[in-house]
């Protein structure tokens, strides 16, 4: 039982790095600049319930995805890994991933009206990082219990993200810019061993020599 609430407090762990709420707190301040309280409230709302969804449907989809482009969970898990590691490569030097972000999205963040959605849910949330990670884990075990068990953790993660999005005005004026990116960096670190991890895993059922 305890190697089980171990296994799921990782995967808790893993999505918290990957998604690393505190680091898009500058961009939603940034975003709903000009909004009262009610409309940033609301969009912190619906950015989350867009983390839910997105992370929901790939625990739900994320084996019919595979099985329809026969794809071996090695491959999966080596991509996965080396996404994970481009990401915390920018996270480190406190930057936003070119894959949760791209120029013309920086550009077209303030236009876009539903922001809330994206790009601030996704892909600066919920993104490939994210979607990978919850898609490996669920292949674990294809059972009811583990799937539930992962869902309860994205509801976890969904309510961490909407607290936290509730009070990023409290959190910048208290921690900064400068406690913003150490979090980021530590959250980094974090993603960056993980996505070892996941290589490791992967080159290993490649090579079963290596094991």
């Amino acid at each position: 039982m305890m190697d089980e609430w171990g296994y799921y407090l990782k995967f808790f762990v893993s999505l918290v790095a990957v998604v690393n709420p505190p680091g898009i707190i500058p961009i939603f301040i940034d975003a709903s600049r000009g909004m009262n309280s009610s409309e940033r409230k609301q969009t912190g709302d619906l950015a989350s319930y867009t983390v839910f969804m997105v992370l929901t449907l790939s625990l739900i989809s994320g084996d019919a995805i595979i099985r329809f482009f026969g794809i071996s969970i090695a491959s999966f898990r080596v991509a996965g890994g080396v996404l994970l590691l481009l990401s915390a490569i920018s996270m480190l030097q406190a930057k936003l991933s070119p894959e949760k972000q791209s120029e013309e999205e920086a550009i077209d963040l303030e236009s876009r009206k539903s922001l809330a959605v994206v790009p601030l849910g996704i892909p600066l949330l919920a993104g490939p990082g994210a979607i990978s990670t919850v898609i490996l884990h669920a292949q674990k075990h294809l059972n009811i219990a583990h799937y539930f068990s992962l869902f309860i953790v994205i509801t976890a993660l969904s309510a961490l993200v909407w607290c936290l999005l509730r009070l990023s005005s409290l959190i910048a004026l208290k921690i900064g810019k400068t406690g913003i990116n150490l979090i980021t960096r530590i959250m980094g670190l974090i993603m960056a061993a993980i996505g070892v991890e996941f290589i490791a895993s992967g080159l290993k059922q490649f090579f079963p020599g290596l094991g």
